[in-house]
């Protein structure tokens, strides 16, 4: 796996939405999965702000989430789906129909992943794939004990994120709220990814992520047998090295 550490927080959101920029400039029919959280909100400021510096052609790119709450509104700002369209889409001009979602609602999830998969698969598969990583090493909603050949599934809703989310999003009780997830073998299965962190608090897990055994009770550890991937670090998240 390939490690650039980055000067400073800064440099890391550049340096990361820079890699994304390129792909879309070398490839612009390229499929790129993307990621929501504190750290990817950095990161597409940063490629919005790129993009109106020096525009590139985006009307062939896909984009696509890699994750989303279910039994939410999609209008709910919490949603990945409301975040991406925000932070990337209506920024970067990424027309509506390249624009790939899980959905927040259904009354059949297993084919809506596989529905997923196939959208995917149909443009020919994933390009470039970015990646946060959780303070226990969960890559997308797939949280430790998650088997490296999983495929797209509902995961279980961390407490803490299921607490704050019924609460911000005004979700019934009884909603059975989940992470609709591509899994650990999709994301195994893109040409290239970027695993991004930062922050003191990611530093333990980062160290165990990238220097530690290959084990699902550290998701992100699998990626250490990725032909094609590269973690991005500020300065924090790579102070364990």
């Amino acid at each position: 796996m390939r490690i650039t550490i980055t000067e400073s927080l800064n440099a890391f959101y550049s340096v990361v939405a820079w890699r994304i920029a390129e792909v879309i400039v070398e490839k612009p029919d390229a499929v790129i999965g993307l990621a929501t959280g504190r750290t990817t909100t950095g990161v597409h400021q940063a490629l919005a702000g790129i993009y109106a510096a020096h525009p590139f052609d985006t009307s062939r790119v896909t984009v696509f989430g890699m994750d989303e709450i279910t039994h939410v509104s999609r209008a709910f700002p919490g949603s990945c789906y409301d975040m991406l369209l925000r932070q990337v889409v209506r920024p970067l001009g990424i027309r509506p129909e390249n624009f790939l979602m899980p959905p927040t609602e259904s009354d059949d999830y297993s084919r809506e992943c596989r529905a997923f998969e196939d959208a995917i698969a149909a443009r020919g598969g994933v390009d470039l794939q970015i990646l946060g990583i959780g303070e226990n090493g969960h890559l997308g909603f797939n949280q430790p004990g998650t088997p490296f050949e999983s495929t797209t599934w509902i995961s279980r809703m961390d407490e803490t994120l299921d607490a704050r989310i019924r609460r911000e999003s005004g979700a019934a009780p009884d909603a059975d709220l989940g992470g609709f997830t591509i899994g650990i073998r999709n994301i195994m299965m893109s040409r290239r990814v970027i695993l991004a962190a930062n922050g003191s608090n990611k530093t333990a897990i980062v160290r165990k992520a990238l220097y530690g055994p290959v084990t699902p009770d550290v998701p992100a550890s699998v990626l250490q047998l990725h032909p094609f991937a590269e973690a991005i670090l500020d300065p924090e998240a790579a102070s364990l090295k």
